[in-house]
């Protein structure tokens, strides 16, 4: 299965679950910035939860199938049009050779992830296919997708994408009948970021403690995807103690000298020498993936325990829905 690019986006690059074992090291973890809607479209067309995908921020893409494909795509930051028809997310596509993938900016979100199966063929580096371009690797030659790439899938499909291609090539729909409801997964409000108190948490005024965990928070202009600044009430400290560079991750919330938030997300250092008031409820960090310039979160605290809590049902929930997909293709084809 193989695609060009004719149009990349604003940014578009290869990403996977990221490189979560060389954080000692200094490696930042990168990987996609959504990492719900990531699997969902993996899971649609029956990949590895990590299989690589393609993270396209706010859209504006065109893409050109060289073969017949099996796709999926999932996330708030595009509408996918297959020439000229607007097709759903959340669910297998198959296109045939010589269709036109266009996608469309939506204002809901940022970001979408375009999984094919058997996922994308780039190399690994460092256990990982995810690109990190300050560094340059990873990826697709180490940077962001330029009009005129072609891209390969792995060769390897899962019984489930086979069954797939099967079924939909002789369809009338180019796309399945049914689809993953990617909306039970997530929160009813999604502008509420359920954090932890940090380390330093306790360093931080009262009335700033206070603010924080009631008072709105913007997406600044200055945001990629090392991290986001976030505009509102300044947190102001206690006392003016200064703070040994210290481990920091994807969801880490560090306050500057100047009382301003800093959300680190998948692109972040490794260490930080900010102090930190709270760390993002991973069950949550999807819904930071899909802030651009300009929305607004408030945040909650929670306790440790009721976070893990929170990501262990969560998990039991993407379980369930693999096992709901493979338990209905095999019924169909048996």
């Amino acid at each position: 299965m193989q695609i060009v690019i004719e149009r990349p986006g604003l940014m578009s690059t290869i990403q996977d679950m990221g490189r979560w074992e060389h954080l000692s090291q200094g490696v930042p973890r990168s990987g996609v910035m959504d990492v719900l809607s990531a699997r969902i479209a993996n899971l649609a067309v029956g990949n590895e939860p990590d299989a690589a995908v393609i993270e396209f921020t706010y859209g504006d893409a065109r893409l050109r199938t060289e073969t017949d494909i099996l796709i999926a795509y999932s996330g708030d930051g595009a509408t996918l049009f297959v020439d000229s028809e607007r097709l759903p997310s959340d669910r297998p596509i198959y296109l045939a050779a010589g269709s036109y993938i266009t996608l469309v900016n939506n204002p809901a979100g940022c970001r979408t992830y375009l999984a094919i199966a058997g996922g994308w063929d780039v190399p690994e580096v460092l256990g990982s296919r995810s690109t990190y371009m300050p560094a340059a690797f990873g990826g697709f030659q180490g940077r962001a997708l330029q009009a005129g790439d072609v891209l390969h899938a792995g060769s390897t499909l899962s019984g489930i994408a086979r069954q797939l291609c099967h079924r939909l090539r002789t369809a009338t729909s180019s796309y399945s009948s049914w689809g993953i409801a990617r909306w039970r997964l997530l929160p009813s409000d999604r502008r509420l970021i359920r954090v932890i108190p940090a380390r330093e948490f306790t360093w931080f005024e009262g009335k700033s403690v206070v603010d924080f965990l009631s008072s709105p928070y913007t997406v600044s202009p200055t945001c990629n995807r090392m991290g986001y600044h976030l505009n509102g009430a300044p947190i102001g400290r206690l006392f003016a103690r200064e703070l040994l560079s210290t481990a920091v991750m994807p969801g880490t919330i560090q306050v500057t000298g100047d009382g301003r938030l800093i959300l680190l997300m998948a692109d972040s250092q490794t260490t930080g020498g900010y102090p930190r008031i709270a760390q993002v409820a991973a069950v949550d960090m999807p819904l930071c993936g899909q802030l651009k310039p300009g929305d607004s979160v408030y945040f909650r605290e929670i306790s440790r325990m009721e976070a893990e809590k929170l990501y262990l049902q969560q998990e039991r929930l993407l379980t369930r829905l693999a096992v709901a997909i493979t338990t209905k293709l095999t019924a169909v084809f048996s």
